[in-house]
């Protein structure tokens, strides 16, 4: 997967694998976390909202299971 450079204050790159629908985000604050089945038409849509952030909040964050990626 390619990391995807986004204009967010608050989101600094996302991936997503569409074998496996999981979505990649690495936040500015450098937190990086994964979201299982996201679509990719729901990727597409964060790609082109306004607000990147507040799509995300809005219809990522809780709407998806996730887990924090720690570095090792």
């Amino acid at each position: 997967m390619t990391p995807i450079l986004i204009d967010s204050s608050v989101i600094a790159s996302l991936e997503h694998d569409p074998g496996t629908n999981v979505l990649k985000v690495v936040f500015r604050t450098g937190r990086v976390y994964e979201y299982f089945l996201v679509q990719k038409s729901v990727v597409e849509e964060l790609l082109h909202a306004e607000s990147a952030g507040e799509y995300f909040n809005k219809n990522i964050r809780n709407n998806y299971r996730c887990r924090e990626v720690i570095a090792e």
